[in-house]
């Protein structure tokens, strides 16, 4: 199967073909270009073209300063190796003047058409090593001096952020989830060696796993065209009756996880330590009288206000959701002396809410503000912003003076800047001012490669409101 994309050069004319001349290729002997040239040439007399992608300018920079995506737009000219309704899992890529950059996954529906994840040319035994390699790193760094009694429950693989593009790994206390959300990793060779390597780092006294499972994301899905993965376990522990239900901890509280249900993996494991700040916040400022979490999904935020708060409120617009974060207070309050709080739990829009609350002149100690993310794309950031003004108003005209606004967004579109100008500009409005008391990110086990401006998605702003 054969695509290519025509580019223009600056006198009109197209750019060379996907071929390197023989002259150029022998003048470049011992440089990066010979290997650009192995891997990307036809051969003479070869029955099908190899595959190989030249890509623009712009991207082949971007992948220099350390960035891992090639966007469908930047492509200049792609085979794919001649194979009719099979795309290669992995292909080389070269800059416009066909010097060699490295090996990407490929993505033929993405928007997102390349995923860089070797500097060299590898092929699939060699890229599988890389990922077995990469993965082992990655949980070995996330073996926290903790205790499986006060948080079992952390994030083993972040995708980029771990040189794994597309594969995401969570740990809910026994369980283990994966995520596969890259063509190229849609394999049963990609499966088998995440599975080899997950029970080799954790089988043992201190993280013993019951099950590995995989979880696919609908949205990433259809977007990358993924084939339906299997109900069964990829591993479990007691074939007859696989684990597919567990409860995890997080600071201490208990919460309850099911594979075939909630968002994402199942939980918002990159709030973990936003959670502790919260709290920490709200008996520190001594706003502990009435505390509102806003969608508030299973309950995060709110029982660990419940801690300290004598009267807790969360919010969500989703019933599913709030009968697991009922469930979740239930267990902790059998469990935990400390949560002694009133809490209650609201099926409700968010905006609506808020405008009606806040109209009515409602007062809280506390309120966290941490809504989905409003701006899956560049032109949806304005729109974003609007949203997050809004909340943000109605808000803060509902903090008492001296109270605590913790205010999220997840939107990697939506910088540091235009989240903190969006409050700013609703305090304004609101007539009130706000105290920057910490900004945060994610937990740890999410980290941040400053090459990827994507990992830095999550914002936490944490305000004392006067």
């Amino acid at each position: 199967m054969t695509r290519k994309i025509k580019s223009q050069g600056p006198a009109g004319k197209s750019t060379a073909p996907l071929e390197m001349p023989k002259e150029r290729a022998q003048k470049s002997a011992g440089r990066a270009a010979d290997r650009s040239t192995a891997a990307l040439k036809t051969q003479a007399g070869a029955a099908a073209p190899a595959a190989g992608a030249r890509i623009s300018r712009r991207a082949a920079d971007r992948i220099r300063s350390g960035h891992v995506w090639v966007y469908a737009s930047d492509i200049e000219n792609l085979e794919t190796g001649g194979r009719e309704g099979s795309a290669p899992a992995l292909i080389p890529v070269a800059d416009n003047r066909g010097l060699l950059l490295g090996t990407a996954l490929y993505s033929p529906q993405s928007q997102i058409a390349l995923r860089m994840v070797s500097h060299e040319a590898v092929d699939e035994t060699q890229w599988l090593k890389l990922l077995e390699e990469r993965l082992r790193t990655a949980v070995r760094r996330r073996k926290l001096p903790v205790t499986q009694e006060v948080t079992s429950a952390w994030r083993l693989c972040f995708s980029e952020a771990d040189e794994l593009p597309g594969l995401v790994a969570d740990k809910y206390g026994e369980l283990v989830i994966l995520q596969l959300l890259a063509h190229g990793l849609d394999s049963a060779a990609v499966r088998k060696a995440c599975v080899r390597v997950l029970r080799e780092e954790l089988e043992d006294e201190r993280f013993p796993i019951s099950s590995i499972l995989e979880r696919p994301d609908p949205r990433i899905r259809e977007l990358e065209g993924l084939s339906a993965p299997s109900l069964a376990p990829l591993w479990t522990a007691n074939p007859e009756s696989p684990v597919t239900q567990t409860i995890f901890r997080l600071n201490g509280l208990k919460f309850h996880f099911d594979v075939n249900a909630g968002q994402k993996t199942g939980a918002f494991l990159d709030q973990r330590v936003n959670y502790e700040a919260a709290a920490f916040w709200a008996r520190s400022l001594d706003a502990t009288d009435r505390a509102l979490d806003v969608c508030t999904y299973q309950g995060g935020f709110a029982l660990h206000l419940a801690q300290y708060c004598k009267r807790v409120t969360g919010v969500d617009a989703s019933r599913a959701s709030l009968e697991v974060a009922e469930k979740n207070l239930e267990i902790n309050r059998a469990n935990q002396k400390q949560i002694r709080a009133e809490v209650d739990w609201i099926e409700a829009d968010a905006f609506a809410l808020l405008r009606d609350w806040s109209d009515a002149k409602e007062s809280f100690d506390a309120i966290v503000l941490d809504p989905p993310a409003f701006a899956k794309s560049k032109r949806a950031v304005e729109g974003a912003l609007r949203g997050y003004k809004e909340l943000n108003l109605r808000a803060l005209k509902m903090v008492r003076p001296g109270g605590l606004l913790v205010t999220c967004s997840c939107s990697h579109h939506v910088g540091w800047a235009d989240l903190e100008g969006a409050v700013a500009a609703a305090a304004a409005d609101a007539h009130r001012r706000v105290r920057l008391l910490e900004r945060r990110g994610a937990a740890p086990d999410h980290p941040v490669v400053l090459n990827i401006p994507e990992t830095e998605y999550l914002k936490c702003l944490v305000l004392e409101v006067e």
